[in-house]
């Protein structure tokens, strides 16, 4: 866990599921971290129990900008970023009105666009360099019947994250992405049941699903020194029901 002492870490949408346990895995390796995140009291509770910061952060407000340079702020800098938050939509294209899409493309996306940007400009900007790390989905690898607007809002992140690494890798920028499969969060978890977590266990190789742990210590090594030549990759994390 050791490995990552001072280093300075803003994990978006770290409240909870993915995002809470990648704050878990940054601080127990001894790094200054801020959550930020919509939810106040989950955030908050997390920040103090990791030792770490809270900015409460509504990818969907006018100042989210101002929101996110604040994150970078409290740290006076910012050496790695991770952007975990994001919106789960299930539902066909033709039942998808343009309200739901705007919702789920600027939370995945934009929200994602606006992070990527301020931590990239504090790191030109120190002439540090830096890692930035974006949470997309296998829904980016294999499509989405059922789920466009996820699919294709994650499919936009996987591209902002090579774009990233082309411009920004002159200034000792990387940019890569985790595409987790199915984790186990709070994320859908009002409408998951027990048959569908065996149906989906049986999609992986390995016989189970995912937990936030999993994917955390993917990001920790795209974050560490052992991932200083990767950069624009989207690495899957899906326990293999995903493999190219």
């Amino acid at each position: 866990m050791a490995g990552f002492e001072g280093t300075r870490v803003v994990v978006t949408g770290g409240a909870r599921g993915i995002g809470a346990g990648v704050v878990r895995r940054f601080a127990a390796g001894g790094a200054q971290v801020v959550v930020a995140d919509v939810l106040v009291e989950p955030g908050t509770a997390l920040a103090a129990e990791v030792g770490g910061q809270f900015v409460e952060l509504d990818l969907l407000a006018a100042d989210a900008a101002d929101r996110l340079a604040r994150c970078v702020d409290l740290l006076g800098g910012i050496d790695v970023l991770v952007t975990s938050a994001g919106v789960l939509h299930l539902g066909a294209l033709l039942d998808t009105d343009r309200e739901l899409w705007d919702r789920v493309f600027a939370i995945n996306t934009t929200g994602t666009f606006l992070a990527m940007q301020v931590a990239a400009r504090s790191m030109i900007s120190t002439g540090t360099g830096g890692s930035i790390i974006a949470i997309a989905s296998m829904a980016a690898k294999k499509g989405g019947g059922g789920e466009g607007a996820y699919a294709a809002s994650k499919h936009a992140v996987v591209g902002l994250t090579r774009a990233g690494a082309l411009e920004w890798g002159a200034h000792g920028i990387r940019v890569n992405a985790v595409c987790p499969g199915y984790v186990l969060t709070e994320m859908g978890a009002d409408t998951r049941t027990d048959e569908d977590v065996a149906l989906w266990s049986s999609y992986s190789p390995l016989g189970r699903l995912g937990e936030p742990e999993d994917v955390a210590g993917v990001v920790a090594f795209l974050a560490s020194p052992d991932g200083s030549y990767l950069t624009g990759q989207a690495l899957n994390v899906t326990g293999g029901m995903v493999m190219h």
